[in-house]
């Protein structure tokens, strides 16, 4: 066993002054971690609960948009924001505005999205590869930030033959974030086959001064905990395993807190998540109330949570004339009428509601500026580039 995976055994994690009693956060997804679905997972567990990325441009330029997705809930009482940007004067900007007007408790900032729209013009996965730039976009960050913590999310980096993440995190590490969380995975990964959970272990071995948080395949509480002892990290994002299924943050709670001895095994067997329909469709229809209370629209939020629908029943005997009913409502009346037929009693059906869900995708060549890969220097052509990089994707 490396001395890496040797580990305080204790749940609590510390990100800058921010005290977390478990050591779990929510990834961002765009379209998915809006104020009402933070909501619905901190009902069920612990940890930090991350917004959708929102970009640093838009912020700065206060569109309706960008104003409404990083409103919080009163009960977010550490609201995290993660912002995505490609210029450091921007950046700055718009993190500068966050503190001075008290709208964020914790700063993430995101280099890990591999969408071809993003990549191709510089940002997201690809921006990291520009080793002065991504330096300089952190450093710029942390100093408008002052006490509020700034932690770091990044891929491996573009492919097998351009890793950026070792030396992405020594540059972040020295501009004194206080977290880096890694999805183990390269941008020509996309989300596709297993996630590489050495490189979250080499990254652990390689940064001593700041959490390290692993990302990657945490379809279970098992799963979590597996990555922190194979890898030693610190901590763990879960993104797509939580899609349909927010009590796997409770399950997520009950295993760091048996590791540390503060819960005994075999409560937190009894009260493992294994929810019958009724459990499963009393939380789709919480989800959408909180979603009408976000949108002020009750059309707005049916409509909105038509994507969730397959991840919340997925293993259970729904046909597909209830799931294709559920994604035409356009009121909580005509939910309430459709969820009406099912049988509640149904039981949990194992292993066919666990598991992978979302889009996995194929690995691909990244799309990327023209002779990007060159140098690790910017260029003219490729500062030109990086002005049409700020669109709003998925977290990555």
């Amino acid at each position: 066993m490396s001395s890496a995976t040797t580990v305080n055994l204790a749940p609590k994690l510390h990100i800058g002054p921010i005290e977390l009693d478990v050591p779990v956060v929510l990834a961002p997804m765009a379209g998915i971690t809006n104020t009402a679905y933070r909501r619905l997972c901190r009902e069920f567990g612990a940890g930090l609960y991350v917004s959708e990325m929102i970009t640093s441009r838009a912020l700065v330029e206060r569109t309706r948009e960008s104003m409404r997705l990083i409103t919080h809930h009163e009960s977010e009482t550490t609201r995290s924001i993660q912002l995505y940007g490609v210029d450091p004067a921007t950046m700055r900007e718009a993190v500068t505005m966050l503190v001075a007007e008290n709208l964020a408790d914790h700063i993430d900032m995101n280099f890990g999205c591999p969408v071809a729209k993003v990549t191709r013009k510089g940002g997201g996965a690809a921006l990291p590869w520009k080793r002065d730039l991504f330096r300089s976009i952190i450093e710029e960050s942390v100093k408008a930030a002052g006490d509020i913590p700034v932690t770091v999310k990044m891929r491996k980096g573009i492919d097998s033959d351009h890793l950026t993440y070792l030396e992405a995190a020594k540059a972040a590490e020295g501009a004194g974030v206080a977290a880096i969380a890694l999805h183990a995975r390269t941008a020509a990964d996309f989300y596709s086959g297993q996630a590489d959970w050495s490189a979250i272990r080499t990254l652990k071995e390689t940064i001593t001064s700041v959490p390290i948080l692993g990302n990657g395949d945490i379809w279970s509480a098992e799963d979590a905990i597996r990555m922190v002892e194979e890898t030693g990290c610190d901590g763990v994002v879960v993104g797509r395993g939580c899609l349909g299924r927010p009590w796997l943050f409770g399950d997520l709670a009950s295993a760091f807190r048996v590791r540390a001895g503060e819960l005994d095994a075999d409560t937190a067997a009894r009260t493992k998540a294994q929810p019958d329909l009724g459990v499963v469709v009393a939380a789709f229809r919480r989800h959408t109330e909180l979603l009408v209370e976000f949108f002020g629209d009750e059309n707005h939020a049916c409509r909105d949570i038509r994507k969730h629908v397959a991840w919340y029943f997925k293993g259970y005997p729904v046909g597909h004339e209830v799931r294709a009913s559920l994604s035409m409502v356009s009121s909580l009346a005509e939910m309430d009428d459709v969820l009406a037929t099912l049988d509640g009693s149904l039981p949990y059906p194992g292993a066919e509601a666990e598991g992978p869900r979302g889009r996995a995708g194929s690995p691909k060549r990244p799309a990327l500026p023209e002779r990007w890969l060159d140098s690790h220097d910017l260029g003219l052509p490729e500062r030109a580039e990086l002005v049409g990089a700020e669109l709003h994707h998925s977290g990555g």
